[in-house]
């Protein structure tokens, strides 16, 4: 009796403090915007925080006057990040970098020790990337780089270059916009820095 007590409340310990893990960010703003990715196993509610705030940042970034659209910014920020001329430190705000804090946490989303990027390939967050992506040219593109080793955001960079306009219909490209070239790329960014660009 005293052992399946036991059990029991380890199993409840073990139950409540992955929730706590998976549920510990709360500061959401963008909780009323489309689900950007349909996938069961993925932590869906800070995804779509880490993709609305990235869309957030290279807007109020690029669009100083409020004059661009995000179609725009999305080509002006394209450009500069696939050839690592992009400013991070000046475009990243407060809120991304709790989201990033919170996206730090997800152990399968990073691959730490890649020198070409620290978003983990193999990842259920690419997995749901790969079968959504709406465009069958840049899916079938992924697909191939990820099947045989060899993706980069170099080389999915230049097609997807191309074809940015395609992220504001296509969250599923948006989201691999935001996780492998902004936020995989945060991990390289100085936050002392971001603060003395804030001021």
């Amino acid at each position: 009796m005293k052992t399946n007590f036991y059990i029991t409340a380890f199993l409840l310990v073990v139950t409540l403090v992955s929730c706590k893990k998976e549920n510990s960010f709360t500061d959401y703003k963008y909780a009323d915007k489309p689900l950007a990715l349909p996938c069961n196993d993925i932590n869906s509610k800070l995804y779509n925080e880490a993709l609305y705030s990235f869309e957030d940042d290279i807007l109020n970034f690029y669009d100083k006057d409020k004059k661009s659209s995000l179609l725009r910014v999305y080509s002006q920020f394209m450009r500069e990040a696939v050839y690592n001329r992009a400013k991070y430190q000046n475009m990243v705000s407060e809120h991304t970098l709790k989201v990033f804090d919170a996206l730090k946490q997800d152990n399968d989303l990073w691959n730490p020790n890649n020198p070409v990027s620290k978003l983990n390939y193999n990842s259920k967050l690419m997995d749901c990337i790969s079968k959504n992506i709406k465009d069958n040219d840049l899916k079938t593109t992924l697909n191939a780089l990820l099947t045989t080793n060899s993706m980069t955001p170099e080389l999915y960079g230049a097609p997807v270059m191309s074809s940015y306009r395609l992220a504001l219909s296509d969250k599923a490209l948006a989201s691999y916009i935001a996780f492998d070239l902004y936020y995989a790329r945060l991990f390289n960014v100085d936050v002392t820095q971001v603060e003395k660009t804030k001021s």
